[in-house]
């Protein structure tokens, strides 16, 4: 088989940036990888996303297209490999959210007040028929990672407090928010997000990591975006952009508010669930650093009374986070061979 780095080469070649120098970019929790290229005064990204890895680039090359037709400004496409998973991107640069806010806090409210008018803008495009649906029954079993490796990864007991859960969770999802017909990023949060202040309204965000999208309810991506894993978002930002949304969409807001907690709940157990994993299975443990933080979401949203059917089947069978807690899964780090 041919070497990667051989593979890499040929297409740098054959895109004719042979002769640029490379630096790796910060990743994510993926299998992918991103270099940054820089020849003269210009510079591109370079997405080295290995099949035989389970890493695809078509879906990021489809969704790319229909943020295109919305005018978001998703990193244009440069040149393509897709049977070898390399993609050569335009470069939009490192003014992710999380850094501008650090370096000026008062840049917090704009720039969130910018994402949040890209998600309305997006949620006025049609959905492609052929995008994969975050169905109630899709989101249940997602949510239900929380008890098979959180719970499992303390040492108790979980398939029977799995199952429970599922039973529970998934009416009350298929009854509050049903609805699949707008396009979801999943990941949309300030790490992902980049500021682009020369362009001017939506293209002002740069969108990052929104391969895994599928068709979903138009309060999950905010949710992404206000409860956001890596970063703390003040309780007054997010209720006063969830009302920037509310009241520009038109939305029924007691129905929205309802949802937007409801699938806050769905996001935050599953993100509990998957950073357990990141840890245990894949062996990155610092993910588990992060729990702490979306624990303290999870709370807020049981506190909605949309919630009151569930809350209390959720916090007598999921321990508290504690440090202990936390400890004892980083201890399994990378001892789980198989998903």
């Amino acid at each position: 088989m041919t070497d990667r780095l051989t593979l890499l080469d040929h297409f740098l070649t054959s895109a004719g940036w042979a002769d640029a120098t490379r630096a790796p970019l910060a990743g994510d929790a993926s299998n992918r990888r991103y270099l940054r290229l820089r020849r003269d005064t210009e510079t591109a990204v370079l997405m080295d996303a290995p099949p035989e890895k389970g890493e695809d680039v078509r879906p990021f090359i489809a969704v790319a297209k229909d943020l295109f037709a919305a005018d978001l400004s998703a990193p244009r496409i440069l040149a393509r490999d897709e049977a070898h998973g390399f993609l050569l991107l335009e470069d939009l640069g490192d003014a992710l959210f999380a850094r501008v806010v650090k370096h000026t806090p008062a840049l917090e409210e704009p720039l969130y007040e910018a994402a949040t008018d890209v998600l309305l803008a997006l949620h006025n495009h049609p959905v492609r028929p052929d995008l994969a649906v975050y169905t109630p029954e899709v989101m249940t079993t997602m949510a239900a990672l929380a008890y098979r490796w959180y719970l499992r990864g303390l040492d108790l007991p979980y398939e029977d407090a799995a199952n429970a859960f599922e039973a529970a969770f998934q009416p009350l999802l298929a009854e509050i928010a049903p609805d699949a017909d707008v396009l979801i990023q999943r990941d949309y949060h300030a790490e992902n997000l980049l500021w682009l202040p020369d362009r001017a309204g939506i293209a002002r965000v740069g969108l990052l990591d929104f391969q895994d999208a599928m068709a979903g309810h138009r309060a999950y991506d905010l949710v992404s975006l206000l409860q956001d894993a890596r970063r703390d978002v003040a309780p007054a930002l997010e209720a006063q952009m969830l009302d920037h949304y509310i009241v520009a969409s038109g939305q029924p807001r007691d129905a929205f508010d309802a949802a937007y907690h409801l699938l806050g709940a769905q996001r935050n157990l599953r993100i509990i669930g998957v950073f357990a994993r990141l840890s245990m299975h894949f062996a990155k443990p610092h993910y588990v650093d992060f729990i702490p933080r979306v624990w303290g979401y999870l709370l807020r949203d049981l506190a909605h009374p949309a919630l009151a059917s569930v809350r209390p089947l959720i916090l007598e069978t999921l321990p508290e986070p504690t440090e202990t807690n936390l400890q004892i899964i980083k201890d399994k780090c990378g001892t789980i061979p198989t998903l």
